[in-house]
């Protein structure tokens, strides 16, 4: 634990110095830059913002003469089209109605259409009352027209009848009323008070201000608020409905950008199809009392309008350098889409293969399961290295190719190779490869290797049929040349003893044991250069044979094929 708490780790970089990729970074970094910038200032990120807190208050003004049944022609101003009763964010608009004049107390017999229908006083309950009754039931059986009858009850007598309001619209002439809108905001944690009446409009201006012409008019005709919501106020005036008058506040108070007006904007609220909706626009019922000849009547009007709801929403913003710099730290993250861009740019051949290969092994060092047996497999009279996996039941010569890697030459094994080569005179023919006195393995192409009883040592120098790589003047010369071998081992470590002062049987043993895992390690660096990262070198049967042949066990045992887990020079065989 305290090894731990005292080690820094830290991410590892590839540099890669190439004009392309410098030049296509830094054009992904300038662009992504140039986003976020726009998106800060378009959307004020760097600001702190608050939500308006508002009272609105309406008044209504127009006056119009309309002709009523029973009344004739009638004039209305806004008490009486105003309705009963205004909710503080809303005003209405009465633009049609049914009346039933003369009503009194007293007894009558229920239209069929919210009455109910009879034959007898048993088919009346008495002191009842229904949802869709009107009145109170008496038990009586009446007779309302000459064909039906129904049921008696008590109530304002005559009881409405009609359902349906008139077309066109009695008070359609509304469309020509205006109002005004007084809207009081404030933003709390800015301490800000606006209204959208400015301080410059006067008297003079709010009697001839038009919205035609001027979008800060709080004026308003009632006729073209309907019509910019999409509706056409004749039609809409039969049977009423909801209007929205929407008062969007955004305010910057920021003081070289310093602006806060308010903009309106109007859309219907409610269902306007009245084939597809169930009591479709707005109504209610008002009624005028009198009294005559000492009996109360009344007139009621089952009134058809226009609720318009003020709705007000908004927020201000001022600049914070808390906001700007959360904003900074979150838009941070999309500079790592230059590198997943770029990343998969090298990866992929759209760049270069040779370049995607070396920075796949320059940036990602893979650790691979010891378990899984990756080797990697080089033949003679194929270019490059094959990377199989090991199987415990299927011969390495068939094992299924994972991937083909091109062979990376070991600079050092290759100077000592030329410095071998020119101090002695190599002959480059092979050596006459005499027949074998075993019978060659069917997996075998060279002919010079034996069968084993491990799968995974069934492996030859070839693919196809010709001279073995250990009949080769190299093979002799690079692999099993003993002095060359007793130099690589000095040149390991100057100070062991010379081998000519090694005369016991154990150190003998041991000195022939040192050179046959030299001898393995030099193939490898022959045959694979630098073998594939995570992978471990597979040595042909028939060079294991041949240099075992060389360098003997006295005893005649071998360990036989071993998985390495370290690097990958090191011998898989004994």
């Amino acid at each position: 634990m305290a090894c731990a708490l005292c080690t820094y780790e830290t991410n590892k970089l590839v540099r890669i110095h190439s004009v392309r990729l410098g030049s296509l970074k830094w054009s992904l970094n300038a662009t992504i830059l140039l986003g976020i910038c726009l998106v800060m200032l378009w959307n004020r990120k760097y600001q702190h913002f608050d939500q308006v807190v508002s009272s609105v208050t309406a008044k209504v003004k127009g006056v119009a003469q309309m002709h009523l049944p029973g009344q004739g022609g009638v004039v209305w101003d806004v008490a009486d089209y105003s309705g009963p009763s205004q909710d503080k964010k809303s005003f209405l608009v009465v633009t049609n109605v049914i009346v039933t004049n003369k009503q009194k107390q007293g007894r009558c017999p229920e239209p069929p259409v919210s009455g109910r229908l009879c034959r007898h006083d048993n088919d009346c309950d008495s002191s009842t009352w229904s949802q869709h009754s009107n009145g109170i039931q008496t038990g009586s059986c009446v007779k309302f027209d000459a064909l039906t009858r129904t049921c008696e009850v008590t109530a304002w007598c005559p009881i409405e009848t009609k359902t349906r309001p008139p077309r066109p619209a009695v008070l359609a002439s509304a469309e020509n009323f205006t109002v005004l809108i007084k809207n009081n905001i404030r933003f709390p944690a800015f301490n800000f008070i606006r209204r959208n009446i400015l301080p410059e409009m006067d008297d003079a201006y709010l009697r001839s201000c038009q919205r035609a012409n001027d979008s800060l008019c709080p004026i308003f005709r009632l006729g073209d608020v309907v019509r910019q919501a999409g509706q056409n106020f004749s039609q809409m005036a039969v049977e009423g409905g909801v209007i929205g008058i929407q008062i969007k506040w955004d305010c910057n108070l920021d003081l070289l950008t310093r602006r806060c007006l308010p903009r309106y904007s109007f859309r219907r609220l409610d269902e306007n199809e009245s084939n597809k909706t169930l009591y479709p626009g707005f109504n209610f019922r008002f009624a005028k009392y009198n009294m005559v000849d000492g009996v109360e009547e009344r007139t009621l009007y089952k009134a058809f309008g226009i609720r318009f709801d003020i709705l007000v929403f908004g927020q201000a913003g001022k600049f914070s350098i808390i906001q700007l710099v959360v904003y900074i730290g979150s838009t941070l993250s999309y500079y790592a889409l230059t590198t997943v861009l770029m990343d998969w740019l090298i990866e992929t051949s759209c760049y270069s293969a040779d370049v995607g290969q070396n920075y796949g092994e320059k940036k990602v060092e893979s650790v691979e399961d010891g378990k899984k047996g990756v080797l990697s497999v080089s033949y003679v009279d194929q270019d490059h290295i094959r990377v199989v996996k090991m199987s415990l039941k299927r011969r390495l010569q068939d094992a299924n190719t994972v991937a083909v890697e091109t062979r990376r030459e070991d600079a050092g094994h290759v100077t000592m190779a030329v410095s071998v080569l020119l101090q002695a005179q190599v002959d480059p023919r092979p050596v006459p490869d005499p027949k074998p006195d075993f019978e060659r393995p069917s997996w075998c192409g060279c002919g010079r290797c034996t069968a084993s009883a491990l799968p995974q040592e069934e492996l030859c120098c070839r693919r196809s049929e010709g001279p073995c790589i250990s009949s080769s003047a190299l093979f002799e010369r690079l692999v099993l040349h003993r002095p060359l071998l007793e130099a690589l081992l000095l040149y390991r470590d100057p100070l062991s003893p010379a081998p000519a002062t090694r005369r016991s049987a154990a150190t003998r043993s041991h000195s022939t044991a040192t050179l046959r895992h030299c001898a393995y390690q030099q193939y490898v660096a022959w045959r694979f250069g630098v073998p594939p990262a995570t992978t471990c070198p597979a040595i042909p049967r028939c060079c294991v044979g041949r240099i075992r042949e060389e360098f003997p066990s006295p005893d005649g045992r071998y360990s036989g094929f071993t998985l390495a887990n370290a690097a990958p020079a090191i011998t898989t065989q004994d």
